[in-house]
């Protein structure tokens, strides 16, 4: 019997980002959605191939009645499904500041590089798909959040890699199928109060209806066209971040020599340095540090992170508040 074209795709998109990692443990994060149930199922197929361990690990937020019974049944499931290793971990999420879906992303990245380390891991794999990838996009470009949103979610960063980018969301619900794996609908991707699941279920589907189907497939190409652009302008600017470098600060005159497009970089950067989160760090802070530099304000501009930039005579300081 040939294999079913869905599970070979998602095989495919594993076994080409792992020729990429190192290392002799994989972990997957599992939700026990169809996305990463179908990546955690390709991973134990494909690891015990490449000589390598697979861990399957699953993240309770405690944000749902019987979240940790459901996370045992992942736990369950991703033993059936070959995991040589499996662990559950519970978060505490506090959305003050944030919004929810941002606090819980980050107490879950936080708890996967703990369990990384843990099992002696550099490897750490996420099930976005390129639907997931076309939702960024799109909340990206009603932000105006700039190149940086619009570029999306980056394949790999420190430890986490994402195999799927490329692979539908109903892509891995047929691998699933083919495959008899059960996985389970997370109520609080159909829940209109949450951003993304109005992007996903009536924005997406209007852009479908009124400019034709393959929206999202074009959504994710724009991403995937923009990231080695953004790349290569954060590359440079981590070179000129060094080179302005004083003490706490900027030396305003090198700066100036920098483009714009470095220059704002580089006064981002020089904010993280100083401790201003970079969740918080928005556009209009951004823009007051540029404007700061440039010397067409006086005084000072207040940071997220309790940190305070001001100018003196050739220098952009920055101190605690």
């Amino acid at each position: 019997m040939s294999l079913d074209p869905a599970v070979a795709a998602v095989r495919l998109a594993v076994r080409r980002s792992l020729g990429q990692a190192d290392g002799d443990v994989v972990v997957v994060a599992c939700s026990g959605g169809a996305d990463s149930l179908a990546l955690l199922a390709a991973a134990a197929f494909e690891c015990p191939r490449l000589g390598r361990r697979v861990v399957g690990a699953v993240v309770d937020h405690g944000l749902q009645d019987g979240s940790a019974e459901h996370a045992d049944r992942v736990v369950a499931q991703m033993a059936a499904l070959g995991a040589d290793e499996t662990l559950s971990a519970r978060v505490r999420v506090e959305g003050t500041g944030r919004g929810i879906e941002a606090a819980a992303r980050e107490a879950r990245y936080a708890v996967l590089e703990q369990v990384a380390e843990r099992v002696g891991s550099t490897t750490v794999l996420l099930g976005h798909t390129l639907d997931d990838q076309a939702e960024t996009v799109l909340l990206g470009l009603a932000r105006g959040s700039g190149g940086r949103s619009m570029a999306g979610m980056r394949p790999a960063f420190d430890v986490f890699r994402r195999p799927l980018l490329g692979i539908t969301r109903a892509r891995t619900e047929q691998a699933c199928a083919a495959e008899g794996i059960e996985f389970w609908r997370d109520p609080h991707n159909d829940d209109p109060r949450f951003t993304r699941s109005r992007v996903r279920h009536t924005v997406l589907p209007m852009l479908e209806r009124e400019l034709g189907p393959g929206v999202a497939e074009t959504l994710a190409r724009t991403a995937e066209q923009l990231r080695p652009d953004m790349e290569a302008l954060d590359d440079l600017a981590d070179l000129a971040f060094l080179e302005a470098r004083v003490d706490d600060g900027l030396d305003v005159p090198t700066l100036a020599e920098q483009p714009l497009a470095i220059r704002s970089r580089v006064v981002r950067l020089a904010a993280l340095a100083a401790g201003s989160p970079a969740s918080e760090l928005f556009h209009v802070h951004v823009t007051a540090l540029l404007a700061l530099v440039a010397g067409d304000v006086r005084g000072q501009v207040q940071l997220p992170g309790h940190v305070t930039a001001f100018r003196d005579r050739t220098r952009l300081g920055f101190r605690p508040t």
